[in-house]
């Protein structure tokens, strides 16, 4: 059963509801929506429902596919000219405890992701700086 919901097919913000899965599986689902954005070759802007991250190193659930932080790494390579192309921003809706490594990189913005960013615990604060960079 796929548990992901992309939401948004008309013009404005996509949300991407990762939110449900574990964090390699949330990680891999937001890597492959973002390309799929990406090669519609149409200007976007995104809300990404993170999960809550494990405490220490949970196994990955069967079912779906492991994916490497070097897979990830090598995707967003590929997909970055395009995220840097086309998309307006990205808007990650994550709790609070965060590790700092995932926070980090939430919050490197351009620098890695090619586009703006804005991290927030606030869906609502999120889909309106979506929509205001969706309008610019």
């Amino acid at each position: 059963m796929d548990t992901r919901r992309v939401r948004g097919t008309a013009p404005g913000p996509r949300e991407i509801d990762a939110s449900q899965l574990p964090m390699e599986q949330a990680q891999a689902l937001v890597l492959d929506e973002l390309r799929a954005l990406t090669e519609r070759a149409e200007p976007f802007t995104a809300v990404l429902l993170m999960p809550v991250p494990p405490e220490g190193r949970a196994p990955v659930s069967s079912g779906a596919p492991a994916t490497s932080t070097a897979d990830r790494i090598r995707t967003l390579k590929l997909i970055r000219p395009g995220l840097t192309a086309l998309c307006r921003g990205l808007a990650f809706v994550a709790p609070a405890d965060v590790p700092a490594e995932r926070a980090q990189a939430i919050h490197s913005g351009e620098n890695l992701w090619g586009c703006p960013t804005m991290a927030t615990q606030d869906v609502t604060a999120a889909r309106v700086w979506a929509e205001a960079r969706d309008r610019s």
